[in-house]
């Protein structure tokens, strides 16, 4: 495909107009004012719209879809274990299946291209995500409550054998990540051996950290430690990790998160309607931490809108630490790209250069609510929806087009999907 007299947003997040950009199978082949000689197949007209890079959701549950409106107006742990714990109890692979599905069009609907996921029945989201056409960064969900080894939990089983069978399926698409689920739902024995594993099958690691401030400080009770420093010291942060949320970590947290180079998925709606609080971003920019975003799912979020979400991680910071210049436009939108797509240890895409992954999203820019322009980046970060996606492509392909999902049987996955949620509603009442 070939995008002509289009507007980018450049590798440095650059304003370029009138832009040919050509895709030759699954990267960016050319960029330039001129039109190329080569021909890249089907024209699209770029005039009144932005090409830049696909966002990279850096922490969700993508089938909890299904609980989307469940819980409402609760504290994290009530909201845990009061509605949606119950409700996940009752979910069978084809729940999952076709939650993953519908959690994946609505990401395509608002730009996603990649999503760091943790979950189970992971085969089945595997099924989905190849089937798609996606990327993903995919892990099983491991806690462990017992004095049991590493090896004799099913999770870990299941962990092995995803990685075993999914790691770099569909060209690349698939990373199959370990994910520890948090210090509360885990031991000390369990994290030492699984940091073991993780390490010997060089895997990334995806876990979460410091959400709650009541999370924060119980382990310091149990550990007299925060969580970063007990996983630190128990060699989790070893692997290359995504941290999710780490809203209260300390200043010596944030020595160590920089030194072990982890990528904080910050997740800003989420941690708000929960009430869970503020992600520190600013100070982490400034310690040079790489700082991505995330959904996390759309039962405690309730979209993955994600320009909402950009929108949300450039404001948030600006009233709690009252300075107006924290966290420009460029910081979000970088962020929600290339930072993302580093976090899931994906050098070649989230930026437009050439030679990089066709990972892309055409916003249209024609509407009132883009009007004036005195800074087009500015008008994405503060003024664009996610309505605005007109088309996402992953690896050169267009997985969504104005309304169309090109991979997808978007009315049976609707379909499916309320047959489960009517199905586990029914057998819980």
């Amino acid at each position: 495909m070939l995008f002509k007299n289009i507007n980018i947003l450049d590798e440095n997040l650059e304003v370029k107009e009138k832009i040919y950009l050509g895709i030759k199978q699954d990267k960016i082949d050319y960029i330039g004012t001129e039109m190329p000689k080569e021909d890249y197949g089907q024209i699209y007209e770029g005039e009144g719209k932005l090409l830049m890079s696909g966002f990279f959701n850096s922490h969700a549950h993508t089938p909890m879809t299904l609980m989307r409106g469940y819980g409402e107006n609760m504290s994290l742990q009530s909201w845990l274990n009061d509605r949606i714990f119950p409700f996940e109890d009752k979910l069978n692979g084809d729940d999952v299946y076709y939650a993953t599905l519908l959690g994946i069009a609505e990401s395509l609907r608002f730009g996603i291209v990649s999503t760091t996921d943790m979950y189970y029945f992971c085969d089945r989201m595997a099924d989905a995500i190849l089937e798609s056409g996606v990327k993903s960064n995919l892990g099983r969900g491991l806690t462990c409550f017992t004095d049991q080894d590493l090896k004799d939990l099913i999770a870990y089983k299941e962990s092995k054998e995803l990685f075993d069978k999914y790691n770099n399926s569909g060209d690349g698409r698939i990373k199959v990540d370990m994910s520890l689920h948090a210090e509360y739902t885990s031991n000390p024995k369990i994290v030492r051996q699984f940091a073991e594993f993780t390490k010997e099958i060089g895997a990334n690691m995806h876990v979460h950290v410091s959400e709650t401030e009541k999370e924060h400080e119980e382990c310091k009770e149990r550990h007299g430690k925060t969580p970063i420093e007990y996983f630190n010291d128990l060699g989790l942060l070893d692997s290359k990790t995504t941290a999710a949320h780490c809203v209260w970590v300390e200043e010596d947290d944030i020595e160590i998160i920089f030194e072990k180079g982890v990528t904080v998925a910050s997740c800003p709606i989420s941690n708000l309607k929960l009430a869970s609080g503020v992600c520190n971003v600013p100070r982490m920019l400034e310690k040079g931490i790489n700082v991505a975003i995330g959904t996390d799912s759309v039962a405690s979020n309730n979209s993955l809108n994600y320009l909402e979400e950009i929108k949300f991680f450039s404001l948030l910071h600006k009233e709690k630490y009252k300075d107006p210049t924290l966290v420009t436009p460029k910081q979000a939108l970088y962020a929600g790209t290339r930072a993302g797509a580093l976090g899931q240890g994906r050098t070649d895409t989230g930026k437009l250069a050439e030679g990089y992954k066709a990972d892309l999203v055409v916003l249209d820019i024609s509407d009132t609510h883009m009007y004036p322009v005195h800074n087009l980046v500015n008008n994405v970060v503060y003024s664009a929806s996610g309505s605005d996606v007109i088309l996402t492509m992953v690896d050169g392909k267009v997985l969504y087009r104005e309304g169309e999902y090109l991979t997808l049987d978007i009315e049976k996955v609707k379909h499916e999907v309320e047959k489960s949620k009517n199905r586990i509603l029914a057998s819980l009442n």
